[in-house]
């Protein structure tokens, strides 16, 4: 994860690794810690730092120093690289492609670092070889070195160049990016209305039905039916007052 370090240049370190090495001495193990940092400013700038220490923190702290001092400033092109490129060291080889906008950085960790450190949002890499972590980002170091923008190139060889495929691609890409319009409408978030029922269901905070927050009857108020008397009740009544009336006579 990137940690800022000056608010004031936006430079900000990513910690590659920390590596524990034991010396053996006449009282037991002693441990030392050395850490790979990588520090740049998210705009066309970056550098690699290695340090060493008794304690981790101090490892960090010096290897944030020494990547400070060995800043260099690389050419972009737009969010991608202006042209693919193969860095090398020792016996790790690492191939970098620029993308279209909306690609992503497609590379591993070791190899991530540097390339976001530099400002790149859209590229593609290959690492062949070795995978050493300490290798990797000095070959992308490496590949960041043989950079040359448009321009540069064009004044090297007298010429008009032109557009360039990578512009061309950047173009394609950038017709099926959604609009950043500051003055736009905010899109409204979709609703998940699965399982919710119209009429207001068993549940809920304002359903008619049972439980809920608003009492043990709900949220709507109740409609209560009245059962209309029996006709077996009404002949029972009859039958009644026939049965004493009947009684009366005989008397």
């Amino acid at each position: 994860m990137a940690e800022t370090l000056d608010a004031t240049s936006s430079l900000e370190s990513t910690t590659v690794g920390v590596y524990r090495t034991a010396a053996t001495v006449k009282g037991g193990r002693r441990f030392s810690f050395s850490a790979l940092v990588v520090v740049g400013d998210r705009q066309g700038s970056v550098g690699i730092g290695y340090g060493k220490a008794n304690q981790v923190p101090q490892a960090i702290e010096k290897a944030q120093k020494v990547a400070k001092r060995r800043m260099k400033r690389f050419p972009m092109e737009g969010r991608t690289l202006p042209h693919a490129v193969t860095g090398r060291f020792g016996a790790c080889l690492v191939r970098l492609l620029p993308a279209s906008p909306g690609t992503g950085v497609i590379a591993g960790a070791a190899a991530r670092a540097p390339l976001e450190m530099l400002g790149i949002q859209d590229c593609l890499t290959k690492s062949l070889g070795s995978n050493n972590p300490k290798n990797l980002v000095k070959a992308v170091i490496n590949g960041f070195e043989q950079l040359r923008s448009k321009d540069q190139i064009a004044s090297l060889r007298g010429v008009d160049l032109g557009k360039t495929e990578v512009e061309e691609a950047i173009e394609r890409g950038q017709a099926f990016m959604p609009a950043t319009g500051g003055g736009g409408e905010r899109a409204v978030a979709p609703v998940n209305v699965v399982g919710q029922d119209k009429g207001g269901g068993r549940g809920g905070r304002g359903g008619g039905g049972r439980g809920g927050r608003s009492g043990s009857g709900g949220g709507g108020p109740r409609r209560v039916e009245k059962e209309a008397p029996s006709d077996s009740g009404a002949v029972k009544s009859d039958t009644g007052s026939q049965s004493s009336g009947g009684g009366e006579d005989k008397s």
